[in-house]
């Protein structure tokens, strides 16, 4: 018989609420996150060192603002140069994984986790959890909301207040409720910002 941890990595449905292993799991990942969160900014070694001991792999250089809550930590994964501003929440019930360089803003949640749209199967705790991928070089705006199972692709920048609901392929401005791609990222884009 598989346990609910199991179910969940198999994008089953499973009982979140009552499974007293996953419970256990979330209040040790919730105190993780209340020592980093009480941690002091100039305190970046232990800052760090929390991070290491409450994610499944982070890259060498990185920085998780604080405040930071996650489900169980374990399910996430930085690549080098990671970098999220203040009030990131992953809802880590399935992997989520993010390459190099990505860039998060504020207020910006990634949530892995569903639940069964009837409510028979919900008020028994049940959910499921899909992965979330996030490729090379993104760049995520402020209040970014991005959905179970999504994929977003390398060099992608996501707009300010988006739902991202499906995937977004790589090389493109994308924004909106849902998320849509505006366009494709271009040379003039690299001359943009430079100062003559």
């Amino acid at each position: 018989m598989k346990s609910e941890k199991e179910k969940a990595k198999e994008g089953l449905l499973y009982d979140a609420n009552y499974d007293e292993q996953l419970l256990r799991e979330r209040v040790k990942a919730k105190d993780k996150c209340y020592e980093l969160n009480s941690l002091r900014p100039l305190n970046a070694a232990d800052r760090e060192r929390v991070i290491r001991r409450l994610f499944g792999k982070t890259g060498e250089n990185f920085m998780v603002e604080s405040p930071f809550w996650c489900d169980y930590g374990y399910n996430i994964e930085i690549g080098e140069n990671f970098y999220s501003n203040v009030n990131c929440v992953i809802l880590d019930g399935a992997k989520v994984t993010f390459g190099d360089n990505v860039f998060i803003a504020p207020n910006c949640g990634f949530y892995t986790a569903g639940h069964p749209i009837d409510a028979e199967r919900r008020n028994k705790g049940l959910e499921y959890a899909y992965p979330i991928s996030v490729g090379n070089n993104v760049w995520i705006g402020a209040h970014v909301c991005v959905l179970p199972g999504v994929t977003i692709g390398d060099n992608a920048v996501i707009g300010a207040g988006s739902v991202v609901n499906k995937d977004i392929p790589a090389n493109v401005i994308a924004a909106g409720n849902p998320c849509k791609v505006i366009r494709a990222i271009t040379e003039e884009d690299k001359q943009k910002y430079n100062r003559r």
